[in-house]
Order: structure tokens, then C-alpha cells, then sequence
């Protein structure tokens, strides 16, 4: 999947990490510009409201702040979308108790499929031996799979929204996300995931 680094030059990123590593002012404006818009979408397609995308987008520059340094990210794009994303999830489940919505809910019920869990999935989701493994397995999918999994389960895009990024009806995306939970699920269970 393309992430905003494909289209921002590898020293554009140098010098954004550059700026944060020597406690510039302008990091976190510089790192908003270019990567604001995607943090935003990684947001909302997982809360499905404004203010909390918003507030979930401004948490990830201090995070981001504080993490640099000591760490020192080889993909940007990739360390502000992990932060982003963890931030919505986790502000997701704070107000899972009050109700049930966002693109959230249905993927965590589809992935439910494939990873073990019951009803906690989403902790299960985080769980970084789990994401080791997956991660393993998207590299054994062709990049078309590789692509629409991401789309749905890493940036949680509803499904209208992938089909009109990569042009595939919803059916075919539907199926294909199909046969590749059953193939994540079997991969797991090799793997000694499954119970």
C-alpha cells in the first residue's frame, strides 16, 4: 500500500527526523504538512468522528516529539501512522463501553475470523509477536492482496473507499479479503498461533 512516503523524497523524511532530533520548533509543523492528511485518515476511518481524529492527529506530534529522540525511525510515514493508529484504537476502546461504531467494529468482527482471541480481538491485534507473524505472512501474499489487506485491516478504510482508491468492485474486494483471512488463519495455525 502507498503511504505518504512514496511520494515525499527519502531527505524530505531525513530532515523532518533531523528536526526532531535536534528539538527544532518546526518539526512538528513540518511533520503535520506532510503527513497530517494520512495520520487524519488512519484516524477517522477507525473513530468515525472529526474532533477525535483531530485530537488523536495532535497527540501523535507530542508522541512523535517525545519518541525522537531516542529513536531514530527508518520510515516516517510508517512511525506517525503506528502512533496515529494506536492512539485511535485506544481511544476507540475508552469509548466502546458507550457505544459501538466507526469502520472499527466490523473489521475487528471479519479479522475475528482468522486470529485467535474471542471476544478481545482487538488486544489480540496489538499483541507485537502476533504482528511479527503477520506481517511475515503479507509477504507471502501478491501485492494486489497485500494491498486491499492493508487497506481494510491496517488503515481501516471502509470498503466503498478501497474500491474507488484501486478501482475493484466491492464484491471482488469482499472475496479476495475472504481468501486471504482464510489464508492468514492457516498460516497462524502453522505458525502455532491458533489455539
Amino acid at each position: 500500500m502507498n503511504s505518504p512516503s512514496s511520494s515525499i523524497s527519502e531527505s524530505q523524511d531525513e530532515k523532518i527526523i533531523d528536526l526532531f532530533w535536534h528539538r527544532s520548533e518546526s518539526a512538528i509543523g513540518e511533520a503535520s504538512r506532510e503527513y497530517g492528511r494520512y495520520c487524519y485518515s488512519i484516524s477517522y476511518n477507525i473513530l468515525r468522528s472529526t474532533e477525535d481524529a483531530e485530537e488523536c492527529v495532535n497527540d501523535t506530534w507530542l508522541r512523535t516529539w517525545n519518541a525522537i529522540p531516542p529513536q531514530r525511525p527508518g520510515n516516517l510515514s510508517f512511525f506517525v501512522g503506528r502512533i496515529v493508529r494506536n492512539l485511535s484504537l485506544d481511544k476507540f476502546r475508552s469509548k466502546k463501553a458507550k457505544r459501538r461504531g466507526g469502520e472499527i467494529s466490523p473489521i475487528l468482527e471479519e479479522l475475528s475470523e482468522a486470529i485467535p482471541g474471542g471476544p478481545d480481538t482487538e488486544s489480540l491485534v496489538l499483541d507485537r509477536e502476533l504482528g511479527r507473524v503477520i506481517n511475515d505472512f503479507l509477504r507471502t501474499l501478491p501485492e494486489s492482496a497485500c494491498n486491499l489487506f492493508l487497506a481494510r485491516y491496517w488503515h481501516s478504510m471502509p470498503l466503498a473507499e478501497i474500491a474507488a482508491k484501486f478501482g475493484v468492485k466491492e464484491n471482488n474486494i469482499k472475496a479476495s479479503l475472504f481468501r486471504t483471512r482464510g489464508k492468514l488463519k492457516e498460516y497462524l495455525e502453522k505458525e502455532g498461533m491458533q489455539p
